[in-house]
């Protein structure tokens, strides 16, 4: 007689060996994919131990082994009240910043919601979640992640444009390109690099919208491009987002730490951080009037600037420019605020490897960090979605009506 044919459930549960960012059986987890993280403990029918994976150690600079990042999908569990626990929670990099998360779901790939019943247990240091989800397969990210592939579309997009020029700066340390867009012909310099940090996803969409706005953009958008020549870098470290890092390149380096040595510890180099190496190479050609690193913070559930007031060169001129920078924003879009951010430095006291602190030191010109939230923009809540691919993007064509607006006073 012939024999049986496997059915679905025998073929879940029989012998192939898995590897250690997968689990086989009633439910199936997986990380093998682009930026996945995460590692299976173990999993029961309605629940799954889970941990993070960590970068490589960060040595000369931050001596420690960054984890915060995950992103994975779990089958087999439509209709099933799933828990998921991510047992070493309480040993990622920015442990306090859980209080207050909710993990981001989505079905398709497209929509990104937020899992409500998340919440982190100090005691346990475990993260948690429960959903019965509507499909039989569901993706789980610490923020919706931006992909290799969408990278490629995004460049695509652009260059099929006549306004845009793709200039490749230069190979990662996986020899990757390191891709920068060139956008209008107007003398002053506008450069907007993003994901220094890898896992810090919603900087790569707000670019998305930014080039948008630039590329298909109204005629004000237009005139724009006679003023300024805009340098866009989407994902200054393309390897650690394929890898699913979360602060730093393949080697381990954290890039916004890279851009000036540190006592005996040499940045940037070809060897180590190629990336700062090369897009502060093409600064240095090109010239720069202002510079917007664009990042994503965990803690803090707002949108703001960190200025450079700590840098020796630091200016009434340069304080100005900062405020009036900081009014734009706040005119340009609801979901920007002042009130919360990380404050001043002292006099003389910035850190001089942090890059908006170099380029502003280097360029006498405004620069700043963007950060935006993992959690959610607590001046302009919207609890189902949280911060989101959407409002990224759409926060990125605020960004561009007010580089507008700052554009005459540069220089």
């Amino acid at each position: 007689a012939a024999a049986a044919r496997p059915t679905m459930a025998m073929l879940a549960t029989t012998g192939v060996a898995q590897p250690a960012n997968t689990s086989q059986g009633p439910v199936h987890v997986s990380a093998a994919f682009d930026a996945g993280n995460i590692v299976v403990e173990g999993s029961s029918e309605r629940e799954v131990n889970l941990r993070i994976r960590g970068d490589p150690y960060t040595k000369g600079t931050d001596e420690a082994t960054h984890c915060q990042w995950f992103y994975f999908r779990a089958s087999n569990v439509k209709g099933i009240p799933m828990t998921y626990n991510i047992v070493n929670a309480g040993e990622a990099s920015y442990p306090t910043a859980w209080a207050g998360y909710t993990t981001c779901a989505s079905y398709d790939h497209e929509t990104w919601f937020r899992v409500a019943s998340t919440h982190y247990s100090e005691e346990t240091g475990a993260l948690s979640w429960s959903l019965a989800s509507e499909h039989d397969t569901v993706w789980f990210a610490y923020f919706a992640p931006y992909s290799y592939e969408r990278h490629q579309e995004l460049i695509s997009r652009c260059v099929a444009s006549p306004l845009a020029q793709l200039t490749v700066l230069g190979s990662t340390l996986d020899g990757r390109p390191l891709d920068m867009l060139t956008i209008g012909t107007g003398p002053l310099q506008v450069w907007v690099c993003a994901r220094q940090h890898p896992g810090e996803s919603m900087a790569e969409w707000l670019v998305e919208g930014l080039l948008e706005g630039l590329l298909d953009g109204d005629t004000s958008d237009k005139e724009i491009l006679r003023k300024a020549t805009f340098h866009v870098v989407p994902n200054m470290n393309p390897d650690g987002s394929v890898r699913g890092y979360l602060r730093t390149n393949a080697c381990g380096a954290n890039l916004n730490r890279e851009w000036a040595s540190t006592g005996t510890y040499e940045a940037p180099t070809l060897q180590r951080s190629p990336e700062v190496y090369h897009v502060l190479k093409a600064l240095d050609t090109l010239g720069c009037d202002l510079y917007v690193d664009v990042h994503g913070d965990e803690e803090i559930p707002a949108n703001f600037f960190a200025d450079s007031a700590g840098i020796p060169g630091w200016t009434p001129r340069l304080e100005e420019l900062n405020h009036k920078f900081s009014a734009a924003m706040l005119e340009a879009s609801a979901d920007f605020q002042t009130e919360l951010g990380y404050g001043q430095d002292d006099p003389g006291a910035a850190n001089m490897s942090i890059c908006s602190n170099q380029i502003a030191q280097r360029f006498d010109c405004l620069a700043v960090t963007l950060e935006q939230p993992f959690k959610d923009a607590c001046n302009n809540p919207e609890p189902a979605h949280g911060w989101s691919p959407t409002r990224a993007k759409a926060f990125g064509v605020s960004l561009l009506e007010a580089i507008h607006k700052v554009l005459p006073v540069l220089r």
